[in-house]
């Protein structure tokens, strides 16, 4: 079994935001791609009937390798899995976001938080994509950048500001994140008042409020 790394917790805890949300009907109509591998296309064609075979054609020949690229990862055969899954990015379709993220994730697998970053970067800057999967980039692009000495804690704490707003199906990976931040960056009252507030929301995911409940006994009074 491959061990767990800091994405796919974060994933799992993104999950349980969404639980809470208002965004939960969303975050179903697209099957929890990210977390579960698998995407429910939707085939809006209006086209000839011929065109529209050979769309679905294209589009079940590009769900194979996918699986395929996924099959390789669960195998541990991560440099196989990243070649595939950058080259169904390049071919474009309906699985170029979903390969784009996981070609982040491997990186971040592999040990570069740098190359991982970079990829999350590219993604949450592609005004192609919506915006809740660019700032799902933002939050999973902090995580590796957090890990990074030579990260600018600065801009990236400006990055996650937008998403602890109230509105925000993000907030408390955001917050969480911030606070950690604001801890590295030697902002203690900060990374307390951070903390402080997941830890005493009833709305925040578990393990969330464990997290920054440990946080503060890590940081003192």
């Amino acid at each position: 079994m491959a061990e767990k790394t800091e994405d796919d917790i974060l994933f799992r805890e993104i999950d349980e935001d969404l639980r809470q949300d208002e965004f939960q009907r969303l975050w179903k109509a697209y099957g929890k791609y990210v977390l579960a591998g698998a995407v429910v296309l939707v085939l809006g064609v209006a086209g000839f009937k011929g065109w529209q075979s050979y769309d679905i054609s294209a589009r079940e020949a590009l769900g194979v390798r996918f699986q395929s690229a996924a099959g390789l990862v669960t195998a541990g055969k991560t440099g196989e899995a990243l070649k595939m899954f950058s080259e169904i990015a390049e071919d474009g379709g309906g699985y170029q976001m979903l390969a784009r993220f996981n070609e982040a994730r491997i990186y971040a697998r592999q040990g570069d938080a740098g190359g991982a970053a970079a990829a999350y970067r590219g993604l949450a800057g592609d005004g192609g994509i919506d915006s809740l999967y660019r700032d799902l980039a933002v939050i999973l692009g902090a995580y590796q950048e957090l890990n990074d000495p030579g990260a600018d804690l600065s801009a990236l704490a400006k990055r996650l500001e937008p998403l602890r707003a109230e509105t925000s199906p993000w907030r408390y990976s955001a917050g969480e994140i911030s606070g950690l931040l604001a801890r590295r960056s030697g902002d203690r009252a900060e990374a307390k008042k951070l903390f402080q507030g997941l830890a005493n929301d009833p709305r925040a995911p578990q393990g969330v409020r464990a997290r920054a409940q440990e946080m503060l006994s890590i940081i003192g009074r």
